[in-house]
């Protein structure tokens, strides 16, 4: 009998062991590598294509291209941006099919999330001779209710934007309805007559439209284009409809928008709301969709978050129907979350009042700022004309004038240098280191009590002072009266910025409001009030959200110097420049006149008059307005008699 040599067993033997050993390294292939590779490569996570790491069966174990299934993942999700995909767990396995999830977040329009789980199918397989788990594309992977033909897609449920309204929650700003008027290219017969009677229409309402590129803007536009013109208040267009309603090429669109009760009600500081331009949306990727309403400025654009709020989104499934309507299978849905108005200072009487006032002045930007002494509260903010392009009642920076008299005034009497009976002599000029100040009009009062100085409005007189004040005095006393401090209005504001050190003719200058000293309206009238109350405190303008750093009050002022300020701010209105208001109803008037000049032409003045009445202070500013007496006086005086009347 054969017996196999020693060698040849050991060969044998080795080579057995090699065979065993290689078997055993072979690792069957694992449905959670091809699920893990199918989620990396989801649109939105990766390149889409799968780049051959994952193959596709469908239901029915026929191939089916990556490219293929990337494009109907797109499909089905429709009008969504396709989401990302996570694995949960680990598949369940039963022989050759494995059952794994997916974790699926969609980003919404608004930036709200969506998500959920779904079942994604496998199947072993041979891929290139050899096992392998193969993805089920079916659109039940994208959502359990999808079917074939049909896709997702979603529907903006608008919040409501808030109003504003005043300290009592009466509505200011609401919804109101307008309309949109407009031309269409095509339906056009006559542009010229079309231009001039639709000028005529808007003028006999006094609304302002440029209309001068209105040929060229049809020129440029598609024949069925809507190319606005303006938008009306229904109230404004009613007036104007039968004019214009019927003419060859004029469209219009009825909306609601944001609104205050008339046209000029505290527009500058209020701003307006209109549709997100093309530069608002490109500013802000994503955050915007075009027909949005914003803010554009004032207010309404400051806080346009809070007022906005936040549109809800409602997700749907849309297929089909064998009729060929479409049918929609709601699967998602978040709420939308109203905007918070703004709660304001104003009074609609006295808003009212000023804008009434400022309705007077057509032919120059003037501002009236009113406030509540007791407690720093603002109650009309009105600029002109027609409500103002700028909020110059509270951003102006320009001299303050005579009225700046007040601060010098104050400073004087409170360091005790002078009193109100002492002689402080009034001549016609007063040089200063060769350069010579003189009064409006050239007059001169001679050797007269510093209340009359006061009430007269002596530039000489004060130009006098200006050493008793030394460098610094003059600033320290503006300082008392909140100017130049720090305030937080929640809006932009200037607080003013008063002149210190310098020359003494610089100094000299300031003492009556040149110089380098600048203000605006809300900043003079919380100094006026500071006089009136005794102490000066923040004007105030917005309640809710209340601003962050609201500036806390200033020292109490002196009574003694109090005692003999205020009764040469009277004689203003008795017997000096402001005699006009002596008159008006509501009871005593205080304050003090002001013409500034602002630049190197004397015959370049702001008017200006500050006082109070009651608990109200205010301030009224004319720009280029000349002389005071002629034109701040008198808006004044407009103003306190329709604050006053029953």
């Amino acid at each position: 009998m054969y017996a196999p040599s020693r060698r040849l067993l050991t060969a044998t033997l080795a080579a057995l062991l090699a065979a065993t050993s290689l078997a055993a390294c072979t690792k069957e292939p694992e449905p959670g590598s091809a699920l893990d590779a199918f989620a990396a490569g989801w649109p939105g996570m990766g390149s889409g294509s799968w780049d051959g790491k994952v193959t596709f069966v469908d239901p029915d174990s026929k191939a089916v291209s990556g490219t293929d299934v990337a494009t109907q993942l797109k499909a089905y999700a429709g009008t969504l941006t396709p989401p990302t995909a996570k694995v949960e767990g680990k598949p369940t396995v039963t022989k050759d099919t494995a059952t794994g999830k997916l974790h699926l977040n969609w980003t919404l329009p608004d930036g709200a999330h969506w998500e959920y789980s779904t079942d994604v199918k496998l199947a072993k397989g041979k891929v290139g001779g050899e096992d392998a788990w193969n993805v089920v594309w079916q659109p039940q992977v994208v959502h359990p209710d999808l079917q074939p033909g049909a896709s997702l897609a979603t529907k903006q449920v608008k919040a409501q934007r808030g109003g504003i309204v005043d300290a009592k929650g009466e509505a200011l700003v609401s919804s109101r309805q307008v309309v949109v008027v407009g031309v269409e290219p095509q339906k056009i017969t006559n542009l010229p007559a079309l231009t001039a009677l639709l000028d005529a229409a808007f003028k006999s309402i006094k609304v302002a439209v440029d209309l001068g590129d209105l040929a060229a803007r049809v020129k440029e536009a598609k024949p069925d284009s809507f190319v606005e013109l303006v938008t009306l208040r229904r109230e404004a267009y009613d007036q104007i409809r039968k004019d214009i309603r019927d003419l060859d090429g004029t469209v219009f669109r009825e909306e609601t928008r944001e609104l205050a009760p008339n046209r000029v009600f505290g527009r500058a500081l209020f701003g307006s709301v209109g549709e997100a331009t093309k530069e608002i949306m490109d500013a802000n990727p994503g955050k915007y969709q075009a027909g949005d309403q914003v803010g554009l400025f004032g207010l309404e654009k400051k806080y346009d978050e809070r007022l906005r709020g936040t549109d809800g989104f409602q997700v749907f499934i849309t297929s089909k129907t064998s009729a060929g309507t479409t049918r929609e299978q709601q699967v998602y849905d978040t709420d939308a979350v109203n905007g918070q108005p703004l709660k304001v200072t104003l009074e609609t009487k006295a808003q009212n009042a000023a804008d009434a006032a400022l309705a007077t002045k057509t032919d120059r930007r003037t501002a009236i700022v009113a406030m509540r002494i007791s407690d720093g509260h603002v109650i009309a903010v009105a600029n002109g004309p027609d409500g103002g392009g700028d909020n110059l009642a509270f951003v102006a920076q320009v001299p303050p004038g005579s009225t700046f008299k007040v601060v010098t005034a104050f400073g004087v009497l409170d360091n005790g240098s002078i009193t109100s009976n002492t002689v402080v002599n009034c001549p016609k000029t007063f040089t200063v280191d060769g350069r010579t100040f003189k009064n409006s009009h050239d007059f001169e009062l001679g050797a007269v009590p510093f209340h009359t100085d006061i009430a007269k409005s002596c530039n000489t007189a004060f130009a006098s002072l200006a050493p008793k004040l030394g460098p610094d005095g003059l600033a320290a006393a503006g300082t008392a009266l909140g100017l130049g401090t720090k305030w937080d209005m929640g809006v932009d504001c200037f607080t003013g910025a008063v002149s210190s050190g310098g020359s003494a003719a610089e100094r000299a200058a300031a003492s009556f409001g040149q110089g380098t000293t600048i203000v605006s309206p809300v900043a003079m009238v919380g100094a006026i009030a500071a006089v009136a109350r005794g102490q000066w405190k923040q004007p105030i303008v917005l309640l809710d959200p209340s601003p962050a750093a609201v500036a806390p009050d200033g020292p109490t002022l002196k009574t003694s110097t109090l005692n003999q300020l205020r009764p040469a701010l009277r004689e203003v209105v008795t017997s000096g420049t402001g005699k006009a208001l002596a008159d008006v109803p509501g009871g005593a008037v205080s304050g003090k006149t002001g013409t500034a000049e602002y630049d190197a032409n004397p015959a370049h003045t702001h008017a200006w008059f500050v006082g109070w009445q009651g608990d109200i202070a205010f301030a009224v500013f004319v720009e280029n307005g000349g002389d005071s007496t002629s034109s701040a006086v008198p808006l004044a005086e407009s103003f306190l008699r329709a604050l006053n009347k029953a």
